[in-house]
């Protein structure tokens, strides 16, 4: 069995993520009385928004994050930057609704350097490694008992 720890914690962050984008948009929803659409509403909006935004983006940078993890291994700095995707989300979210006004473009900026980062890493870890290199195949095995 191959177990990911970066990219499992990552992207168990990202559903507990997902979970309180959807919250806030309930909540608004709830309050405002909007319960198909956005209904012109523009906090609603923003809150739709920052969770599609969200959804958008985090399919692409857990994928990335996983087959990055997976082609070369557990390091510090993969977990970094998986802590710092999730923190830039937070703020992305916070600055869509005012809160920190500067937080949607901190987050916003984080996010595309995330996403460039990883697939620039995954395409050179691709094309930089040697062409005889020695690559490994997993083979699914049954446990036989003995006898």
């Amino acid at each position: 069995m191959i177990i990911l720890p970066i990219s499992l914690t990552i992207a168990a962050g990202a559903a507990l993520l997902n979970l309180w984008l959807s919250v806030r948009v309930g909540r608004v929803r709830t309050k405002e009385k909007v319960f198909i659409g956005d209904g012109g509403n523009e906090p609603l909006t923003r809150r739709m928004r920052a969770h599609s935004n969200f959804v958008e983006n985090t399919a692409f940078v857990l994928i990335l994050l996983a087959l990055v993890e997976l082609a070369l291994g557990w390091s510090v700095w993969l977990w970094a930057v998986g802590a710092l995707y999730l923190a830039a989300r937070i703020l992305h979210a916070l600055g869509m609704d005012g809160t920190m006004p500067w937080g949607r473009m901190v987050g916003t900026i984080i996010t595309m350097l995330t996403q460039l980062g990883l697939a620039g890493l995954a395409l050179f870890t691709v094309y930089a490694t040697p062409a005889n290199s020695i690559t490994t195949e997993i083979v699914e095995t049954e446990a036989v008992p003995p006898k």
